[in-house]
């Protein structure tokens, strides 16, 4: 289901309507049992994704990342082949209502600096191919997801820009291959920024902290799952506006071209982000404060510390306030359905019987109509769940933070 924003003037005069999009989404294995994440689940495969996409998430744009795969795209060949899901003219692939757009991830090293990830998207599924070819010869094993590419990273911009695709660069901020967080104070000293489409903040940032750099005035942010299950599409997502779900609006959308664009991002608040804040190697404590920026863990004295997301923006920043251009959309804390304590399999069922999503459940069900289905204390609970009220306690070293749900007064 869409929500339509009206006609709008543009060149063509289409009606634009608004469409939620998770653009980060791994496969763990193909059909025929051939690993490609790792750390994925064996069910990410590329028709399980657009299946539980399409049908319990409702979402109608997402980005399957490791598409570059030979193996991978076998899979995709045999949904075409069957007619199950069809190439749009537009780029992408549809499936019942759903537009997947092709992503690869990629790991970049700068010598004395660090590894990231960047995220690369192509129109169709022929270009994809090709860009396997160049890439086959420039890594170990292109089977797999999240290789590094043994390239310079302007090389691998120019690559992909030549082939009409767009890239954005994944995670900007975590301390886990965030081109911020583990390679350079500006994405400037690596990366060719007129070869940047977009920028994806990542589970333990926002629009306001991102706001302290002012390099990334110009960026369209996104704020997506980076998906290693299937119960963790939509985790984070966006609500873009656009003429349908195809590779060509989204590119318009990321440019904000012709009344498109990204008009929202739904996220965790920052502090359920399992690298918020630094976090001590030495007693295994979350620096949550001032202590985080000393010199020693005043616990145990070490000084071996992962650094938080918080703290590296803080340390790299060059304002002392946040700036939010005028067309940067509202960043939304919203805590994930799964995140509930007591919304479990049984109770998650009659919910989706009774409102087919979980978009629907977050953004169009009434407190009372949910009320009706799982009682009130629940309702409640969900409801300040996707307004993002809950109490929360700050997560870090690759720990989640936590919901403290509210006392129950009644």
């Amino acid at each position: 289901m869409t929500l339509d924003t009206g006609s709008m003037t543009h060149r063509e005069s289409r009606t634009l309507k608004e469409f939620y999009a998770d653009l980060h989404i791994h496969i763990g294995r193909t059909t025929s049992g051939q690993a490609v994440k790792i750390s994925g689940s064996k069910d990410l495969t590329f028709a399980n994704i657009a299946k539980e996409a399409a049908g319990r998430k409702g979402m109608e744009l997402i980005g399957i990342i490791d598409c570059h795969s030979p193996e991978v795209q076998k899979d995709i060949l045999a949904c075409l082949d069957s007619g199950e899901m069809t190439e749009l003219a537009g780029g992408g692939i549809a499936y019942r209502g759903t537009t997947v757009l092709l992503g690869s991830e990629i790991e970049i090293y700068e010598e004395g600096k660090g590894a990231a990830h960047l995220l690369a998207y192509f129109p169709d599924l022929a270009v994809m191919q090709h860009f396997t070819a160049w890439m086959a010869k420039h890594m170990k094993n292109v089977n797999l997801s999240s290789q590094r590419i043994y390239v310079p990273a302007r090389k691998l911009q120019e690559e992909i820009y030549a082939r009409g695709g767009i890239m954005i660069p994944a995670h900007v901020f975590t301390p886990h291959k965030g081109i911020y967080g583990n390679v350079a104070p500006r994405m400037s000293d690596v990366l060719d920024l007129d070869m940047i489409s977009g920028v994806e903040l990542g589970l333990s940032a926002d629009s306001e902290m991102a706001g302290l750099i002012s390099e990334l005035d110009r960026f369209t942010f996104v704020t997506n799952s980076d998906a290693h299950s299937l119960g963790k599409i939509g985790r984070e997502y966006n609500r873009i506006r656009l003429a349908e779900p195809s590779f060509r609006e989204f590119v318009m959308a990321l440019d904000r071209s012709e009344g498109r664009g990204v008009t929202a991002n739904f996220g965790l608040n920052p502090r359920l982000g399992k690298y918020h804040r630094t976090y001590c190697l030495g007693c295994s404590r979350i620096l949550d404060g001032p202590e985080a920026m000393t010199g020693a863990c005043p616990h145990c004295g070490s000084v071996k510390k992962v650094q938080g997301v918080l703290d590296r923006i803080l340390d790299i920043a060059d304002r002392q306030e946040p700036r939010m251009p005028a067309d940067r959309p509202k960043y939304h804390y919203q805590v994930p359905l799964e995140f509930i304590p007591g919304l479990g399999k049984a109770t998650m069922k009659r919910l989706l019987e009774r409102f087919g999503t979980e978009m629907a459940i977050l953004h169009r069900a009434t407190e009372r109509d949910i009320a009706e289905t799982v009682g009130e204390k629940l309702a409640r609970q969900i409801v300040m769940a996707r307004n993002g009220t809950l109490s929360l306690s700050a997560g870090g070293g690759g720990t989640y933070g936590k919901v403290a749900l509210p006392t129950d007064k009644s």
